[in-house]
């Protein structure tokens, strides 16, 4: 069985200082780079988001950060501007091992729709081409680790499971952003979906 360890978005902007910081979200990297040579494959994944992005709060006239908005693909959160591409805060975290990375997947890059998932977007049928990645290295197992527990580390692994892969959430090497209960439903989801949550 061909296990692979997939690092959600552990990016300066998600870490203390950065522009949609995560509480504690820097303490989980040195435990993350000592779990990468357990696995057969690590991936990490990449909110690249260009400038102006629709799920910005400063696109919308009279929005405010972490207000809900209404998308054609449904309900968004509208968020600070975040991992723009090319910005420092879009960068790894410096501490971050990114040499033993195979693959690097970036999500977020249409302007017109978010991507929490590295597998889909957010109208939940735009696949962003990991899954088939995954696939073509014979890949069956997944760990995931990272930031956000609740949003896109929540997201990736209940579309692993869907896939067909056997998913964990390791949640000692996450944290959360827990927006109005946000953390508490997102684990009730996993379970109910199948997901191990370690």
């Amino acid at each position: 069985m061909t296990h692979a360890l997939i690092v959600i978005d552990m990016q300066n902007d998600f870490c203390p200082g950065g522009a949609l910081a995560v509480t504690g979200g820097d303490e989980i990297v040195a435990g993350i780079n000592t779990l990468m040579p357990d696995f057969d494959h690590v991936i990490l994944t990449q909110d690249w988001h260009p400038a102006g992005h629709s799920s910005f709060a400063s696109s919308h006239d009279g929005k405010a950060p972490f207000e809900m908005t209404e998308m054609p693909y449904g309900p968004q959160v509208l968020w600070p501007d975040h991992c723009v591409q090319g910005s420092h805060g879009a960068a790894f975290h410096t501490d971050l091992d990114t040499d033993r990375a195979a693959i690097i997947q970036r999500k977020g890059m249409n302007p017109a729709i978010d991507s929490y998932s590295a597998f889909f977007e957010n109208d939940r049928k735009t696949p962003t081409g990991l899954d088939g990645a995954l696939r073509s290295l014979g890949i069956t197992e997944l760990t995931f680790v990272g930031l956000a527990t609740d949003f896109c580390v929540a997201y990736s692994a209940l579309d692993a499971a869907q896939l067909g892969f056997k998913a964990t959430l390791r949640q000692d090497l996450c944290r959360a952003i827990d927006l109005d209960g946000s953390l508490a439903a997102a684990l009730a989801e996993l379970k109910q979906a199948g997901v191990h949550l370690a």
